[in-house]
């Protein structure tokens, strides 16, 4: 209930940005694989992927961003409505910072870090 706006986790180029059509069950159990969720693909220092998923009450997942757009981290690239779930998928290379349970601030928090 607590993710609402969305950032950029990193600096780049979206470079593709596509939703998936599904259903709506509580974002936090394994049957939300086939809920509604938008995908935004990030190139940058790193590939990020970004992926708003629609849970029970949050119904509608708005993107500000497109294919082709400048985005710096930190900035808001869309927003779910009345709360959901936000996957980050990041590369192999990167030291994740966060651990399972821990609450994080977007714009604020450092989840993970780049090690090259």
């Amino acid at each position: 209930m607590n993710v609402h706006v969305n950032r950029a986790p990193i600096s780049g180029v979206v470079k593709r940005v596509f939703k998936v059509k599904g259903g709506f069950k509580p974002a936090f159990t394994a049957s939300s694989e086939g809920n509604c969720r938008n995908y935004v693909f990030i190139e940058g220092e790193i590939p990020v992927v970004v992926v708003q998923i629609a849970g029970f009450l949050a119904r509608r997942i708005l993107c500000w961003v497109g294919e082709g757009d400048r985005v710096n981290i930190g900035d808001r690239i869309g927003r779910i409505c009345f709360g959901s779930r936000v996957d980050v998928y990041l590369p192999a290379k990167v030291k994740v910072v966060v651990s399972r349970g821990n609450r994080v601030l977007a714009g604020e928090t450092i989840i993970a870090r780049i090690s090259l």
